[in-house]
């Protein structure tokens, strides 16, 4: 027979600038978020070290930048972004943009953020 193993988890959601992120999962070996962009909001222009992204769109429209090119998604549509790619996702629409992130590397902390652009004074 199978043994289960059940890890207590605590979903804690934090608020920034442009909107809010959830933590649904997170592993030794990958992490997810939920994340809302609010109407006219978007983050960082930014890049990682340690993890490659899958972006899902649950909700709304994204407009996402990858490395230059600009790439459109709606609920159900989905894009990856390369561990370096130089990536920012905005919401141009008057509805919340809701989408699932899920993180796979070998460090997922927030300190691997690189700022290269931020409409709120966060670069690095």
């Amino acid at each position: 027979m199978a043994q289960i193993t059940r890890r207590e988890y605590v979903q804690v959601t934090e608020h920034r600038p442009w909107g809010t992120f959830t933590v649904l999962a997170d592993e030794e070996d990958h992490k997810v978020k939920r994340i809302t962009v609010r109407p006219g909001q978007r983050l960082s222009l930014q890049r990682h070290r340690h993890r490659q992204e899958h972006w899902y769109v649950t909700r709304g429209r994204a407009i996402v930048t990858r490395n230059g090119e600009q790439i459109a998604l709606t609920a159900g549509e989905s894009v990856d972004i390369g561990r370096g790619d130089v990536h920012r996702v905005q919401n141009e629409d008057a509805e919340d943009l809701v989408f699932i992130e899920i993180q796979l590397g070998d460090y997922f902390g927030e300190d691997d953020i690189e700022r290269l652009e931020d409409d709120y004074g966060r670069t690095t």
